[in-house]
């Protein structure tokens, strides 16, 4: 199974360019029909984490993918899972 990967280790502090690359992602998995996308926030503070599931709890993002996983091994990755 294909997989896309974002790590937002380099741009956590820059929210308008985190929003870019979560749209972008998502578009990508979409466009090319890749079922798993791995997201890779960082632990931390958690902060970052918050936002990117903030993004991905907005229903117009919301319904373009089946489900989301937070690694119970890794706090800081989180899996969206499309269906095609």
């Amino acid at each position: 199974m294909a997989k896309l990967k974002l790590d937002l280790h380099d741009i956590y502090n820059r929210g308008y360019q985190i929003d870019a690359e979560l749209n972008r992602i998502v578009q990508e998995a979409i466009d090319r029909k890749i079922e798993l996308v791995e997201i890779i926030p960082g632990k931390g503070s958690g902060q970052l984490k918050k936002k990117v599931l903030r993004f991905l709890n907005q229903g117009h993002v919301k319904s373009l993918y089946q489900r989301i996983e937070k690694d119970d091994k890794n706090f800081g990755r989180i899996f969206i899972h499309f269906k095609f």
